[in-house]
């Protein structure tokens, strides 16, 4: 552990089995160290140009994701081999002393009817037709009847088609097969019965104001990111070094992995994220995003209400403070509202704010027509260590839906 401490790729694999009491070694039958997984493999079992046999383990903290990853590795491995797709499996005996033999190739069945995937792609399709587009996209599908007699489709998902989970995700290989530029536009009635075409529908005042600020932050030199509306619990609350009150964020009941436990409440983990995997890149680097974020709220029928946010961040060798400052005074000024005194409602005005995110002192809070509308400030040095990300920042959080 000590001695990768100081290496910049496997450092950051180390919190893994760092303060475990025992460590995962993989040992040959005469006890030559083969692997230190995550950390590390050994020369031992490095794969040359002469090696025939390849035995491939693979080790994880979510048995899903290591299921997902060997079955995708053995099946391609499986076309080179000398009996081609033949793999011989292995018996794993765990801790608890249960027995598995991996890999599980076993293919599992969906049921998706027709007229749920010609109804979501907008048009017309045969059962034959269907079937063909199915098996071009490597999902073997069957037809059935149901008690209704209603046509479905039994599709066969096999091993290597790990993104299939949900019968939507069956109708959008249908949709790609078809070719998504052959979906015509059609007319659709409002609700005063006149018709026009589907493309020609106005946005949500929400979404317009949405893409009129994205362009507009673009314009002053910063890059847009998307990041996932998901994310762990230690990433939304500890590492921001904030407290989890039970009271804000939306929990995930069965995750599939701990990647994705929660639904931000904030924009900044997804932000800090691309900041840490791109540390090579020429500083300084200027990003945004505009997103939704989810809180809990016991007066929404579904517990829950989305908030469009619009979030910035600067990093290079000073926190640049006074870039993020101005590009708030500038997004206020294209949304046409004034900077006033404190205490007036006409306007917005900033006052001194105590975020743990945030650098005490070098942060503030932005508030519009009386109410508290974002915060922006230097981000805190044990947040930036907590990403692993060695440079200055300062971040803005702004909610766009005050504008509306």
């Amino acid at each position: 552990m000590e001695f990768y401490k100081s290496d910049l790729k496997l450092k950051k694999f180390l919190h893994i089995i760092e303060d475990s009491p025992v460590f995962p070694v993989l040992y040959d039958s005469k006890r030559t160290v083969l692997s230190l997984p995550p950390i590390i493999n050994g020369a031992h079992s490095a794969i040359t140009l002469e090696t025939k046999n390849v035995f491939i383990e693979c080790t994880a903290t979510d048995l899903t994701k290591a299921k997902i990853v060997l079955n995708t590795m053995v099946t391609a491995f499986s076309e080179y081999c000398a009996d081609k797709f033949v793999i011989e499996p292995v018996e794993v005996i765990s801790s608890d002393g249960k027995s598995n033999i991996y890999p599980d190739l076993s293919v599992y069945n969906m049921e998706v009817s027709l007229s749920y995937i010609t109804g979501l792609i907008g048009v017309s399709l045969e059962a034959e037709e269907v079937t063909k587009f199915l098996n071009r996209m490597q999902l073997h599908a069957k037809q059935s009847t149901s008690a209704k007699k209603q046509c479905n489709f039994i599709v066969s998902v096999p091993p290597t088609r790990s993104d299939v989970l949900h019968p939507c995700d069956v109708m959008e290989d249908v949709a790609i097969a078809y070719g998504f530029n052959s979906i015509k536009d059609k007319a659709v009635a409002d609700n005063k019965g006149s018709k026009r075409l589907a493309g020609s529908l106005t946005l949500l005042p929400l979404n317009e104001i949405s893409d009129l600020i994205r362009k507009e932050v673009a314009l002053i030199g910063f890059t847009e990111v998307l990041t996932f509306i998901l994310c762990s619990k230690k990433e939304n609350f500890a590492m921001l070094n904030r407290k989890d009150d039970k009271s804000r964020a939306v929990i995930i009941g069965n995750p599939r992995s701990s990647d994705f436990e929660a639904v931000r409440t904030s924009l900044m983990p997804g932000i800090l994220k691309t900041v840490a995997h791109n540390k090579d890149h020429p500083k300084p680097i200027k990003i945004f995003e505009v997103g939704d974020v989810a809180l809990l709220d016991d007066t929404r029928d579904v517990g829950a209400k989305n908030l469009r946010q619009l979030a910035a961040l600067y990093c290079g060798a000073n926190a640049g403070f006074e870039i993020i400052h101005g590009l708030v005074d500038r997004v206020m000024e294209k949304n046409g509202v004034p900077f006033v005194s404190p205490g007036d409602k006409s306007g917005y005005y900033i006052e001194r704010s105590d975020e743990p995110e945030f650098l005490a002192g070098r942060q503030a809070r932005i508030i519009y027509k009386g109410k508290h509308a974002g915060t922006f400030g230097i981000v805190h040095p044990e947040v930036l260590n907590n990403f692993d990300i060695p440079d200055p920042c300062s971040f803005v959080e702004l909610n766009i839906e005050s504008f509306l």
